[in-house]
């Protein structure tokens, strides 16, 4: 097996590495690389992984995945620049940040491949896009996906859907705890203790996107059978009709849509 590099081992670079290890790739075929030293000796403790600088780690990579920050790509880019072999993949989950962005600051012809995860993959449940550069072949394209593939799922999309991307399952889990935290705030309106109106509230909320995932059906068909005429569920759903809240929800993300496309040009 190729050797990995995680250059970032912050909550989701550390959540890609757990991942890995777990869907079966060996510690010896994975490095990782953090500018804190502290860091370092955390991750090479917990998984026996070796650790690195950025450079030292790109060095030895034939995958390399970017997992910094947005705004400190302009100080990585150049870090693994000359470290960079020729055909070496570069996989970036850096939120916003463009693929010909980082093929300005990598040499002439790097294969670059953008990726927009999200924190569900920190139970292995995550819901990734992923998107080619100028210069990623098909293979490479696979590549990616089945890295992502060991936290949850992937799908590949032209790389201009990835703003609507980022406003549907990259913040779209803070949409939901959203919800399920107002749900949780009227169950204890209503009198139920705290504890069991989030465990009432959170298991309604998998189940519900098991059965939404497992049954492929259309969610108004499922919202249809929880909805008897006149009964409790329509009473609520008219007070959430009357209150504009689907049109709320879609303005919501098409503003978070557009501040993507926007830290994008910033970037």
């Amino acid at each position: 097996m190729s050797t990995l590099a995680v250059i970032g081992t912050g909550v989701m670079g550390e959540t890609l590495l757990a991942g890995l290890l777990r869907s079966g790739w060996h510690p010896t075929d994975l490095v990782a690389a953090d500018r804190r030293e502290a860091r370092r000796h955390e991750i090479e403790g917990r998984y026996g992984v070796r650790t690195l600088d950025n450079a030292g780690a790109t060095a030895l990579a034939d995958t390399v995945v970017l997992v910094v920050k947005p705004q400190d790509i302009g100080e990585v880019l150049p870090e693994i620049a000359d470290a960079l072999r020729p055909g070496v993949l570069v996989v970036s989950l850096c939120a916003g940040v463009p693929t010909a962005k980082l093929e300005s600051g990598l040499p002439e012809g790097a294969a670059v491949v953008r990726v927009m995860p999200n924190t569900p993959a920190q139970v292995s449940e995550g819901m990734a896009a992923v998107s080619a550069g100028q210069h990623a072949s098909e293979a490479q394209l696979d590549q990616a996906v089945a890295i992502m593939g060991a936290v949850g799922k992937a799908v590949v999309v032209p790389e201009r859907y990835q703003d609507a991307v980022t406003a549907i399952s990259g913040s779209g889990p803070a949409y939901l705890f959203f919800v399920v935290e107002a749900m949780i705030d009227a169950g204890v309106q209503l009198g139920l203790p705290r504890d069991v109106a989030t465990m009432l509230v959170g298991q309604t909320m998998f189940g519900s996107a098991k059965l939404l995932v497992e049954t492929g059906e259309h969610p108004n068909l499922l919202r249809e059978r929880v909805t008897s005429p006149a009964g409790t569920t329509a009473a609520a759903l008219r007070h959430l009709e009357e209150r504009s809240v689907k049109a709320a929800f879609m303005a919501a993300m098409e503003a978070a849509r557009d501040r993507s496309a926007e830290l994008g040009r910033q970037g």
